[in-house]
């Protein structure tokens, strides 16, 4: 794992690609939604390769400390349970679900059971991977602490490749549509989280140059362009044949791996790091989150019927929404529980340095 103390503690160009991200999160739901029949659309869907790549960057780069798994849970937990419990409460579709729905969606277990996946929480399937992620990162770090760089390197690099081999594992195979979908589970993710975990080994002895950016970007659309054609795998809710999701994920990979690694190895991005990005990008969790809920109520709010296109009013209404909720979620929980833990985190520490007083016998 990376140690280097020169490193920059933080890179505000790539909370401006999380922004993007969740943006083009929204942009493939709103597709499928109204109906539009634009396969490049669905495609939008490899920004998840994005999510996992940046997390993966960034946590990967610095070592885990004893606070690693409250920083987590802090991060992720107080607005992700206030959206699921809002979602529960007051989607009308949701109230449709059962104990052991309501239970696995509180707990982000839902990709394990049957049907576990909610009217306006099917998105979170990809937090449940992220999730897996963020517990197994302090056993892979520890796991790797005598390797080499250049071990790091190839053992990051053989997970991904034998990460191809968990769909044609006959149980992943065999999915029929009824029961548990083995092959969205965590280990067929790898890759995404190589893309960032490999960059993050390379940062500090490779710089790429600010002009090759443009070119990554073409380079992803042309990608997102090939991996939308009818040939190069099933469109839509098909489910895929193990060759197909594989191919799937070799392109999201290279996908992730065009829109992050230039900025992560790169320099500042006056774009990115403009104030509407970074704005954006503040609140890109919440806008994962809520877009999907506040996607399903924009239907009955315009009087448009699933299906029946009107992708831009639909989007543009998302948006506003998805964003004016994200901010409220931001500013009312997800920054006080970080300030919350923060100041927990610092008591702690004081507390652990603060020498003990010696206190003497009586006579």
């Amino acid at each position: 794992m990376i140690t280097i103390s020169t490193l920059p503690q933080h890179l505000p160009a790539l909370d401006g690609i999380r922004a993007v991200a969740a943006l083009g999160i929204v942009v493939t739901h709103v597709s499928f939604q109204t109906g539009t029949g634009w396969a490049l659309a669905e495609r939008f869907d490899y920004f998840v390769a994005v999510f996992f790549a940046l997390s993966a960057f960034v946590l990967w780069r610095r070592p885990v400390n004893q606070h690693y798994y409250r920083n987590r849970t802090a991060r992720i937990a107080p607005a992700y349970l206030v959206c699921v419990i809002a979602v529960i409460l007051l989607f009308p579709e949701a109230r449709t679900m059962d104990i052991w729905q309501i239970l696995t969606n509180l707990t982000l277990t839902q990709l394990y059971i049957p049907d576990g996946l909610a009217p306006g929480l099917t998105h979170l399937w990809s937090l449940c991977v992220e999730v897996a992620f963020y517990l197994a990162l302090p056993v892979i770090a520890w796991a790797m602490r005598r390797l080499s760089r250049r071990g790091r390197l190839a053992a990051i690099i053989s997970a991904a490749v034998l990460s191809f081999a968990w769909p044609w594992l006959p149980f992943v195979a065999a999915f029929d549509g009824e029961g548990i979908n083995f092959q969205i589970w965590p280990p067929s993710y790898i890759l995404w989280f190589a893309i960032g975990m490999l960059a993050a080994e390379c940062e500090g002895r490779v710089k790429i140059s600010s002009r090759i950016r443009p070119v990554a970007w073409l380079l992803a659309a042309a990608i997102m362009w090939v991996a939308s054609r009818e040939w190069f795998g099933p469109q839509g809710l098909v489910h895929p044949e193990p060759a197909e999701f594989n191919r799937r994920i070799l392109a999201g990979g290279l996908f992730a791996a065009c829109i992050v690694v230039p900025y992560a190895l790169g320099g500042p991005s006056k774009i990115l790091e403009s104030t509407t990005w970074q704005f954006l990008g503040k609140i890109s969790y919440s806008i994962f989150l809520w877009h999907v809920a506040i996607l399903g109520l924009m239907f009955p709010l315009t009087g448009i019927s699933l299906f029946s296109g009107h992708f831009t009013l639909v989007f543009i209404l998302t948006v506003a929404f998805t964003i004016a909720v994200s901010y409220a979620s931001y500013e009312l929980i997800e920054e006080p529980a970080r300030l919350y833990f923060r100041g927990r985190k610092r008591q702690a520490t004081a507390a652990a340095a603060k020498p003990a007083t010696k206190t003497e016998s009586p006579a």
